[in-house]
C-alpha cells in the first residue's frame, strides 16, 4: 500500500476542523481524521484496480 502525502493530510485536516467550525485545541484530533479517512480511501482505490487487473 502507498503511503499518503503529509501535505494532503494537513490540507484534509484544515478542511475538517473549518467544517467543524474552526474549534481550538482538535487540531491532533482532525489531522489523525484526514489521516485515516485518507489511508482508507488510498486502500480502496488500491484494491479496486487489483481487482480490475
Amino acid at each position: 500500500m502507498g503511503r499518503v502525502p503529509s501535505i494532503e493530510i494537513v490540507r484534509r485536516a484544515y478542511k475538517i476542523w473549518e467544517e467543524s467550525g474552526k474549534p481550538e485545541g482538535k487540531d491532533q484530533e482532525f489531522y489523525h481524521r484526514a489521516e485515516r479517512e485518507l489511508e482508507d480511501e488510498l486502500a480502496q482505490r488500491e484494491a479496486t484496480r487489483s481487482d480490475k487487473a
